[in-house]
């Protein structure tokens, strides 16, 4: 048996590398600028693409697994929302997948999921858009070398989909960073004297818990800059019965597990 992979989690990129490659390979659909998959193969990559098949370049068959086990409408809604070029939030209660659908629409737009801001109450402005290496502040002044991109910084250099977890976790004003860069799609360096534009393809994919009382404190303008979807909670056994097996199925293969799992049996419960 080979080895199992020394880290504990990859992202959806590494994990799912071979399905995007199928997926992207003979992707003659229309994609919006910036996109690496049209949003008909985003929408097979996050739902699965039942008994049909895609070859990778090098000819080999690849069914495309779930990643999300609900409504389909859902998650064309999110799909629809990104290629319009509006920003997504994703809301629902703990538990209902949003940084795993998050992760995995990042990972099938932009081919990367870790631009990630993880809201907390002491995030930061600087966390978000870019901070300084003070040694080459101190020694040269303000320069683009001394200067440390954020995660939004970056993503809209490089036209890429940024991740803002847990955003109402964060103070208002820190929220309220956000207003302007989604609506000019740009962001202000006056230290250097500089605008920094968004590249075709930057988007900004949240998520918030309902049971935070912070959803209610986002103010009305940057609510406005998103495009809610509320991801339910599981509410049949069979759903859950499936969404256990798929994950359970996918950690053996993760950690090489030589082992079948049974039928599920909803009678049985």
């Amino acid at each position: 048996m080979s080895e199992t992979p020394a880290v504990i989690r990859l992202p959806a990129e590494e994990r799912c590398a071979l399905e995007l490659a199928a997926l992207r390979h003979n992707d003659l659909h229309p994609r919006p600028p910036g996109w690496l998959l049209s949003p008909k193969r985003v929408e097979i990559f996050l739902l699965g693409s039942g008994k049909e098949t895609f070859p990778t370049p090098d000819g080999q068959p690849v069914a495309i697994r779930p990643k999300y086990l609900g409504d389909r409408r859902l998650i064309q809604v999110a799909i629809a929302t990104l290629a319009s070029e509006r920003a997504l939030l994703l809301v629902g209660e703990p538990g209902t997948a949003k940084s795993w659908v998050g992760e995995h629409l990042a990972a099938a737009i932009s081919g990367t999921s870790r631009l990630i801001i993880q809201g907390t109450a002491g995030t930061t402005e600087d966390q978000i858009k870019y901070a300084w290496n003070y040694a080459l502040l101190l020694a040269e002044g303000p320069s683009e070398r001394a200067l440390v991109p954020g995660p939004l910084l970056r993503a809209m250099r490089q036209g890429k989909i940024a991740r803002f977890e847990e955003l109402t976790r964060c103070a208002s004003e820190v929220q309220d960073t956000l207003l302007s860069i989604l609506s000019e799609k740009e962001i202000a360096i006056p230290e250097l004297g500089q605008v920094a534009p968004a590249q075709r393809g930057f988007n900004l994919i949240a998520t918030a818990n309902t049971r935070d009382r912070g959803i209610n404190d986002m103010s009305s303008a940057l609510k406005r800059r998103f495009n809610f979807v509320t991801l339910p909670v599981v509410d049949t056994l069979e759903q859950e019965m499936a969404i256990v097996e798929t994950r359970t199925r996918e950690l053996m293969a993760d950690y090489q597990v030589q082992a079948e799992t049974p039928p599920t049996c909803s009678s049985c419960w």
